[in-house]
């Protein structure tokens, strides 16, 4: 069975699916880090914390550019009109999800993990993954204008 015949959709909408699969989850994992960050508040190590989500979020943002060209640049080279929506993801960038998906489900249920972790790491992985599916709309909106 030809793969492209699963739930076929115009290419641009491939766009809007990686969109949602990096977004949602990164409206999820910042609330989560709002809510350490306010289990720690007031806190004298609230200053170091914010300056290590700074720097969390500036390397997930530096890597997320770089994979978001990538993957939008990949679904708009496909020379077919259509093709399977699974095909939002090439096999490594499922890999990863599922990967990520795992570690972060696993690092909740790891007792020790600091709330201090969830506060910085958090705050700045779930706003990086918002902004790439921000990258991944506006090629979307592009691509229909085209």
């Amino acid at each position: 069975m030809n793969a492209d015949k699963i739930l076929p959709v115009a290419k641009r909408h491939l766009l809007l699916a990686n969109a949602i699969v990096w977004g949602a989850p990164g409206i999820k994992i910042l609330v989560t880090g709002i809510q350490s960050y306010l289990a720690l508040w007031p806190s004298k190590s609230i200053v170091w914390l914010a300056v290590g989500t700074v720097l969390v979020l500036a390397g997930f943002v530096w890597m997320f550019n770089r994979i978001v060209k990538k993957y939008a640049d990949r679904i708009l080279d496909f020379p077919q009109q259509k093709k399977s929506i699974l095909a939002f993801l090439p096999v490594k960038g499922w890999i990863l999800v599922i990967f990520m998906m795992c570690l972060g489900i696993s690092l909740k249920h790891i007792p020790g993990v600091p709330t201090e972790f969830f506060a910085s790491f958090y705050c700045g992985l779930g706003p990086a993954l918002i902004v790439a599916a921000a990258q991944f709309l506006d090629r979307w909106i592009k691509a229909g204008e085209a």
